[in-house]
């Protein structure tokens, strides 16, 4: 795309093109660099590109998390004869309730599958549809295109079928938590029971073999809960990451360009909630990250903003920055403040942009200024 066509500018050697190199100076704006509203319009221009290519991999729809692949089939439960003795009738009692267990073991085990595979194909539908969507904004198409809407529709409907198959994980998971606690009552009942009096030879080799069955239970409950805990935990991951690339997909769909991943999932590597903005800073004799000046109607800037903003959250996850709605100062009282509200305005539809693209709003300071080297209202954009 030629970004020349439009006024949405990168200030300094950044250029906005995603296959373009960035310097560590392009990407980390000079501190004492002059004000782009006082540049002269030849060098506020940006420099031509050379033709690039853009692939199909936008960050979008990562691959899913791989699911556990364990197939928990209980060991089974030895027969045993009657002796006629106490302790017999215990092991043949204890016998009883390990079948019992291993059958809900069982029981659980189909589930578990059940799930795992319908989650596999919600996931396989949900990555084919966002493929087809991103495939169709790469090549081009009209903003708000209805097929395009449709698709995410869809898309968005295999996302929720896999938030249900979570929630169903989690039911199940509290199940298997609840053999746990009956797997160790077992255990510890088989144990105490070589301790009672009366008892047979042969009571006590049931009670072996009884006894290593158990122990083999308790292991299989084990690893079932916390493999299904561990599938929980990922594809929670891996479905919220999606929500997040889902609302910045929706904007390229309103706007007819293609973006990639949300910013909130660029700048995952973050650790905690991230910074908060705050109150405005001072911007002055501070270089801008992106100048975007509005000089038309429908000023197509959201495509720079996304790769500049995006280029700076790779190198800097917890970076926050200053959005300043910048007015000309001349014209007198009333076209100042006329030209103050209407700068104000366009810096909340490109703070909404960023917010669409995943961008937390609490990480962008709004202000405003007025400056005589403005020819018209621009919105600027600091790295703080």
């Amino acid at each position: 795309m030629d970004f020349s066509k439009f006024r949405a500018l990168i200030v300094g050697a950044a250029v906005i093109l995603p296959a373009c190199s960035f310097s560590e100076s392009a990407l980390w704006p000079s501190l004492t660099g002059e004000d782009p509203a006082a540049e002269t319009p030849a060098a506020a221009q940006p420099a031509p590109a050379a033709p690039t290519t853009q692939t199909a991999d936008t960050g979008m729809a990562n691959q899913p998390p791989l699911l556990g692949t364990t197939n928990f089939q209980p060991v089974g439960v030895t027969p045993g004869q009657d002796t006629g003795t106490f302790v017999g009738r215990k092991v043949a009692e204890l016998r009883s309730e390990l079948q019992r267990l291993q059958d809900q073991v069982s029981n659980h085990n189909g589930q578990l599958q059940t799930m795992r595979a319908d989650m596999v194909g919600n996931a396989q539908t949900y990555h084919n549809t966002v493929a087809a969507v991103n495939s169709r904004l790469q090549v081009g198409t009209t903003p708000g295109n209805p097929i395009l809407v449709q698709q995410f529709n869809s898309a968005q409907v295999s996302l929720d079928n896999l938030n249900v198959g979570i929630a169903s994980m989690n039911k199940l998971a509290t199940s298997v938590a609840g053999m746990s606690t009956m797997s160790s009552y077992l255990a510890e009942s088989t144990a105490a029971a070589f301790g009672v009096s009366g008892a047979v030879d042969e009571d006590h080799r049931q009670l072996a073999i009884l006894q290593d069955e158990v122990d083999q239970t308790v292991v299989l409950i084990e690893r079932l809960l916390k493999e299904t805990t561990d599938d929980i935990r990922r594809q929670s991951n891996y479905v919220a990451t999606e929500r997040s690339n889902l609302n910045t997909l929706a904007a390229g769909i309103k706007t007819g360009e293609i973006y990639g991943a949300s910013l909130s999932n660029v700048a995952k590597a973050a650790s905690g909630p991230g910074p908060i903005a705050g109150k405005p800073m001072d911007t002055s004799g501070r270089r801008p990250l992106v100048v975007i000046r509005f000089d038309r109607d429908k000023v197509a800037y959201q495509q720079a903003l996304y790769n500049a903003v995006g280029k700076v959250l790779e190198r800097r996850p917890n970076a926050a920055f200053d959005l300043v709605a910048v007015a000309p100062a001349s014209g007198g009282p009333a076209r100042v403040a006329l030209n103050s509200t209407k700068a104000r305005r366009h810096a909340e539809d490109v703070l909404r942009s960023l917010t669409e693209m995943g961008l937390p709003p609490a990480r962008v300071a709004v202000s405003g200024k007025t400056t005589a080297g403005a020819k018209g209202n621009e919105v600027h954009l600091y790295l703080r």
